[in-house]
């Protein structure tokens, strides 16, 4: 199931700031010649990380999971003059399509775009995080959240992607996947060392305040 309406989602991306000509380029590159394009975030998830992430100011972003660069770059939109995001995909078969996307981008000197293996690469990195976004395979969320909440300043935030899977969390469905979810999701909910809210937006967002 879609969790908005065709409808709703339409009137939502007409009330709310519109895609730069760049990111309009990459939702339709996506879709024509990318497998699984469903996984981009489009216009109204990416004006919310947006959003987000200019309420914060981050001078240092983490984003695990590229896939094409979309919501990298509206991430980006938020950072500070010396800022940097840095994000982590698996697949390299994307990687020249992205940096050519990232190339086209004024954040393009602010974006360190690593492929490599996420649980390897995270340990690496000697940085303090105002914002970490979990986009990637969903079976290892508990797994990154666990990597890189020390790597969170205190009052900076975890934003996780896909939390209601297309609202099977709360359909009663109990394949592997979903269950996965669930169980995370509970996880975070028991987690006193923070505050969180679920967003209903596009796939669900799971909003984390480290205290």
């Amino acid at each position: 199931m879609e969790l908005l309406t065709e409808g709703l989602q339409t009137y939502l991306e007409q009330h709310c700031e519109q895609e730069s000509e760049l990111l309009r380029y990459i939702n339709r590159e996506t879709h024509l010649k990318v497998p699984m394009p469903r996984m981009l975030s489009g216009h109204y998830q990416g004006r919310v990380l947006s959003f987000l992430s200019k309420l914060a100011s981050p001078n240092r972003i983490l984003e695990i999971g590229t896939f094409t660069g979309y919501a990298t770059l509206c991430l980006a939109e938020g950072l500070t003059e010396r800022g940097r995001i840095f994000t982590i995909d698996v697949n390299a078969e994307l990687e020249d399509r992205v940096r050519s996307f990232f190339h086209k981008s004024e954040f393009h000197d602010k974006i360190e775009y690593i492929i490599g293996n996420a649980v390897e690469v995270i340990p690496r990195l000697d940085e303090l995080f105002d914002i970490v976004f979990i986009d990637a395979d969903k079976k290892n969320n508990q797994t990154y959240y666990d990597l890189v909440f020390e790597k969170v300043r205190s009052g900076g935030l975890i934003i996780v992607d896909n939390v209601l899977w297309s609202g099977k969390i709360t359909q009663g469905a109990n394949d592997k996947d979903t269950e996965n979810i669930r169980r995370f999701n509970d996880t975070v909910t028991n987690d006193s060392r923070t505050e969180k809210l679920i967003l209903p937006v596009r796939d669900g967002v799971f909003i984390i305040r480290k205290l």
